[in-house]
């Protein structure tokens, strides 16, 4: 191996090759001196072949690459940037990363229970179905036995790890239920059809698996599934579920601690497993979210420290569910506020770990069908409508794009959803509208929806791929256009491979 001052030198004499001859403006640019750093860092990168004793696979759901793009920008703006600069914390160089194609086997958009089921036992599934195999059929039962799929947090526990789990989702949603669950039908999170024996409903898995010791700690919302149908849930509402289990109780009676509101959570015990929802269905949005529920970011530290307790390691998957939920209403600025707690989330994670022991994969499930207009100026809001680009400075111009009817236009719009410019008539198929003249305060308003084309109550998915981020042992494995079931096999390869 050369000696270090000898490859500091070769460094600067090439950086000054590559200068040579450049006149100054160009040479001395920030621009070109910013690039000239990038390179260096990435060839001093040191890939880590060590084995993951830890293994964080966080979830952004349906922050695709144009999702994140749009957080990027939001974040770097609240933080006085121009936000296009901006680097969010998976993004700097101290993570590899690749893109990833989502697509599930029977459909060419996907659904977030097969994705997430895909990261979580290395194999893609079907539409609507969680850790259940190809040849089993969505909504029937009958083909559940024999077609159940081992997940990566099954595999890692029986070796002696523990596992967690974080969602500002219900737990029993699709992507934190594709830890643990095996069911024919996502929305069987409480109850089952007639007759279906070869299943428990996913809440029952849960459960199931807290009192096995299979999962030591599971975070989120969504107690109305645990509780008889109309019998009072911890959150003040009423159970939903028709067989009139108390699974709380049953978690409860198992020596298993349950907290529903942040005082509670603040007051766990660190000693034994732990069950926690603060609200009966999803948890607040960010914006929305009072002081009595933990935050994203509250919800990542415990985990982290509690599951670090085990000498031999974890297996913890950490889910941003709102940032979908935010994008299927067409309203971008809670998205926006979601995705910002989930970037703090993320460096969180990252500073409570180390990298020689532990692998962070930042991922998304799937993106949506959002989209961005016109030629819109440096700084314009990313939540707002799009202002001219500037003749001088970086800085857009105070003047508003307009559209070819006149009028000014959101940066921001989905090609479908329940913000759609074309309304209802009398008909069972008369839709038509033109779009409204919106003024920069009215799309800068918390409740605003974008515009969007297609009239439809939810906005849906898209099928265009998603960025994957790594960092720790093996994280170089991340690189390059791969398939979503590749993660698994990142994961499972680091947590045995190396020293």
């Amino acid at each position: 191996m050369r000696p270090t001052f000898i490859f500091a030198m070769a460094l600067t004499a090439s950086t000054a090759a590559t200068a040579q001859g450049l006149p100054d403006l160009q040479a001395k640019s920030n621009w070109f001196t910013a690039g000239e750093t990038t390179i260096q860092e990435l060839i001093a990168r040191e890939k880590n072949t060590g084995r993951a004793k830890n293994v964080i696979l966080m979830i952004a759901d349906g922050n695709g690459i144009g999702t994140n793009y749009a957080t990027r920008l939001y974040v770097g703006q609240q933080l006085g940037k121009l936000g296009e600069e901006h680097v969010l914390p998976y993004e700097t160089n101290g993570f590899y990363n690749g893109i990833v194609k989502t697509y599930n086997i029977n459909a060419q958009t996907p659904d977030s229970a097969p994705t997430a089921g895909s990261m979580n036992t290395g194999v893609k599934q079907r539409f609507n179905m969680i850790n259940i195999g190809g040849t089993g059929i969505h909504n029937d039962c009958s083909t559940v036995a024999g077609n159940e799929l081992t997940t990566f947090g099954e595999i890692v526990a029986a070796e002696g790890k523990s596992v967690g789990i974080v969602t500002t989702a219900r737990l029993t949603h699709a992507t934190p239920a594709a830890v643990f669950s095996k069911t024919a039908n996502r929305n069987w999170e409480d109850e089952l059809p007639e007759g279906c024996t070869a299943q428990k409903d996913i809440a029952a898995q849960l459960v199931d698996g807290l009192k096995s010791g299979f999962i030591d700690i599971a975070l989120g919302g969504g107690s109305r599934y645990f509780v008889p149908k109309g019998t009072a849930t911890p959150n003040g509402g009423k159970g939903h579920r028709k067989d009139g289990v108390d699974l709380l109780a049953d978690v409860k009676s198992a020596g298993i601690q349950y907290a529903s509101n942040r005082s509670e959570f603040d007051a766990l015990d660190m000693s034994k497993p732990i069950l926690g929802m603060w609200t009966d269905s999803h948890t607040s949005y960010e914006a929305d979210r009072p002081d009595t529920e933990p935050s994203l970011v509250d919800m990542t530290k415990k985990a982290i420290e509690f599951l670090s307790q085990n000498e031999e390691g974890y297996y913890l998957e950490i889910e941003a569910g709102r940032v979908d939920h935010a994008n299927h209403a067409g309203n971008f600025a809670r998205t926006a506020k979601d995705g910002m707690i989930w970037t703090e989330a993320v460096a969180l994670a990252d500073e409570m770990t180390d990298d020689k022991d532990t692998l962070i994969i930042v991922t998304a499930d799937h993106e949506h069908a959002i989209s961005f207009n016109g030629y819109c100026g440096r700084g314009t809001p990313i939540q707002g409508l799009c202002y001219d680009v500037a003749k001088t400075g970086e800085m857009h111009s105070d003047k508003l794009a307009l559209a070819a009817d006149g009028k000014p236009y959101s940066v921001i719009s989905y090609a479908n959803g329940s913000g759609s410019i074309l309304k209802k008539g009398e008909g069972a198929n008369d839709y038509s509208g033109s779009r409204p003249e919106v003024t920069q305060e009215e799309a800068m308003d918390l409740d605003y929806l974008q515009q969007a084309l297609i009239p439809m109550e939810s906005e849906t998915h898209s099928g265009e791929d998603v960025a994957v981020y790594a960092k720790g042992p093996w994280a170089h494995l991340v690189d390059g256009t791969i398939e979503q079931n590749v993660i698994f096999h990142v994961m499972n390869y680091a947590a045995h491979s190396g020293k």
